[in-house]
């Protein structure tokens, strides 16, 4: 590729990169690259490389000046494979915004999931998936994570708002709230966002992309992610990579789940799988732990002892292809795999 390609996409069962181009790519967009290349079902995606985060902070936080056509370039194909358009009413794509340096290290902006959400997607998302519930669930965590990472405002403040609706319908569970207490607080984060960050939550969908890339480039630089570099003697000048990504859903009722695994038992290296997943969730929920994760397998709970079911009993058929997954993943990279993984539908 000539000099001046920014963006790399992948999908489709090709990718323009691989393993090999860390450096350029950063850690998630090279190995995301790879599982695509070899046929793994990763979402469909591009990312924008290192060299950007360098020219970013040689010129004065601007971006080099194609830069914008090629993201358009590589929206469009993950719109063409997805059949779904970005801010589109009625088909609306949602993507994935991640950092991601060819070192993984702290510091770093925290992924904004849902992003392309705004409160004519949402209805949209509604109608096409016929679940308003789970689009004003995605909507209402958006704002909160994108409210949190992007715009600056304090996590807890959502929070506060979530604790506060739960407590008046006298629920004890997120997934107690129906669909209406959701749509009334989508409205108290939007207050929030407004009194902290003095300006509405941004309704452009372009605009909330741009932010979320502009806030990976400046989580560079943030005072964590550059001691730790130091205290590493790691290049200041090796940059982050941003990955965007079409999304998936594990929040799409009781046939959807997501979870972590290990391919083997990671205190022990014994050939067995590892993990835990929850129905009904999206990501930050495994690892925030509000609720109890169910285990992987049929072995792992009856090792623990536990009352829930294992995902190799609630869900064979995704149980399988994720095994399958597994042992491609690890025979290809000859070394015990962590992985995160999402099942929709």
């Amino acid at each position: 590729m000539t000099m001046g390609t920014w963006v790399y996409s992948f999908g489709a069962g090709q990718a323009d990169g691989s393993a090999k181009m860390r450096d350029l790519l950063g850690g998630k967009g090279a190995n995301l690259a790879e599982m695509c290349n070899l046929g793994l079902p990763v979402p469909p995606g591009f990312t924008i490389t290192t060299e950007v985060c360098r020219f970013f902070y040689e010129h004065d936080r601007r971006y080099p000046e194609d830069l914008a056509d090629q993201v358009r370039a590589a929206l469009r194909k993950i719109e063409h494979t997805v059949d779904a358009r970005l801010g589109d009413p009625d088909r609306p794509l949602l993507v994935s915004v991640r950092s991601g340096a060819p070192i993984s290290m702290p510091g770093m902006m925290d992924t904004v999931l849902n992003l392309g959400l705004n409160d004519r997607t949402v209805e949209g998302l509604a109608q096409s998936t016929d679940d308003a519930r789970f689009a004003y669930d995605s909507y209402r965590r958006f704002i909160q994570m994108y409210g949190d990472v992007v715009l600056g405002v304090d996590h807890y403040l959502f929070e506060d708002r979530l604790e506060d609706a739960k407590r008046q319908q006298g629920y004890d569970l997120d997934t107690e709230l129906g669909a209406d207490d959701l749509r009334s607080l989508i409205g108290a984060y939007q207050e929030v966002v407004e009194e902290q960050h003095g300006a509405a939550f941004p309704q452009d969908v372009e605009e909330q992309l741009w932010g979320a890339i502009g806030a990976v480039f400046g989580s560079w630089m943030t005072p964590r992610a550059v001691t730790y570099r130091r205290l590493h003697d790691l290049d200041n000048a090796m940059g982050t990579a941003v990955t965007v990504q079409a999304m998936v859903f594990g929040n799409r009722g009781e046939r959807s789940a997501t979870g972590v695994a290990f391919t083997r038992d990671p205190s022990t290296g014994e050939k067995r799988y590892y993990g835990e997943f929850l129905v009904n969730a999206q990501g930050e929920d495994v690892v925030a732990g509000i609720r109890t994760p169910q285990p992987l397998t049929i072995a792992m709970k009856e090792a623990t002892g536990g009352s829930l079911p294992a995902m190799e009993e609630v869900m064979p058929d995704a149980f399988a292809e994720l095994v399958t997954v597994f042992d491609r993943l690890e025979a290809h990279y000859r070394d015990m795999q962590d992985i995160e993984f999402t099942v929709q539908d």
